[in-house]
């Protein structure tokens, strides 16, 4: 039997989420469908486990041998590792599946950093949020960056060999959010605000290269990056900054905080990457099944 294409993956959360939806879309199989639920709903329960919210009868070692099956390569294994919580208590997370989607086999492999794990050649293909593209390798410009459509043209092909397919549909905004204070009438909450706002800006500290990517330089003269406090939810802080920018969906925390929601500056999504010089016909074949319209998604490259 042909082996299978290897594909990084997250170990949890909800990228890994969306590439099993993913998965099961394209394959048109009930058993990755079954897949899709067993693992999401086994990391669900881990997860609640991890925050407090239920306490297991069982120790991570028995629960690990309840969910794992290696000698079935079609299941999916789970493993475990040590996450950043006081005292690094053990975490279960995804480890690997293969799967079947017609002629074509995949092995999803989890990784901490799949993203990076394409930079260093190790896969070819791979899974991961579009954000840590913009952390780490889409260049700076004095003009700002809309659509995950046009980050492969921003790019340096000397820093690395990976490139974006598409993205999954999974998409939360990075929205710019203002007290409505800091508004004359009739003036929109949008990148042309910007252009005309001096002060302070409310980000998250690790988004500080993102936004500054999506936004450009020219829009950040006069602008002060602050951050929330410790303790602090980022809504709360950008109430209490007066203007900022942060990650929401419908946009309900922030206008809890009373908050304008203003202009959906740039999604974060799931995407399916490629690292362009690691090609063969199997690789290829599995692009042309993964890379399908989704209507879910406003990702196109």
């Amino acid at each position: 039997m042909t082996e299978p294409v290897p594909v990084a993956v997250p170990r949890k959360g909800r990228p890994l989420e969306a590439v099993l939806e993913r998965i099961a879309a394209v394959g048109h199989d009930d058993r990755l469908d079954r897949l899709a639920d067993s693992v999401s709903n086994t990391l669900r329960y881990e997860k609640a486990i991890t925050k407090d919210r239920v306490e297991a009868d069982e120790g991570p070692y028995e629960r690990l041998s309840e969910y794992s099956a290696p000698d079935a390569p079609a299941e999916p294994e789970f493993t475990l590792l040590r996450d950043d919580r006081d005292g690094k208590p053990r975490r279960i997370v995804f480890d690997a599946a293969t799967v079947d989607l017609g002629d074509v086999r995949l092995k999803l492999v989890g990784r901490e950093e799949p993203f990076r794990a394409l930079r260093t050649h190790e896969f070819a293909l791979g899974f991961d949020s579009a954000d840590l593209v913009l952390e780490e390798v889409v260049g700076i410009r004095p003009e700002g960056l809309g659509e995950i459509a046009d980050v492969n043209e921003r790019i340096d092909p000397v820093d690395t060999d990976v490139r974006v397919v598409n993205g999954l549909g999974d998409t939360v905004y990075h929205t710019l959010m203002a007290r409505p204070e800091q508004l004359e009438p009739g003036t929109d909450l949008d990148r042309a605000f910007l252009g005309g706002y001096e002060g302070a800006l409310c980000i998250s500290p690790r988004y500080e290269r993102l936004v500054t990517a999506v936004l450009g330089t020219d829009a950040l003269d006069d602008v002060d990056f602050v951050y929330p406090d410790p303790d602090e939810e980022e809504e709360a802080g950008i109430a209490r900054t007066g203007v900022g920018v942060y990650l929401t969906v419908t946009g309900s925390t922030a206008r809890e905080h009373g908050l304008v929601v203003g202009e959906h500056l740039f999604p974060s999504e799931t995407v399916l990457m490629r690292n362009v010089v690691e090609s063969d016909p199997r690789v290829e074949r599995a692009i042309a099944v993964l890379d399908v319209d989704d209507a879910a998604s406003e990702i196109r490259v």
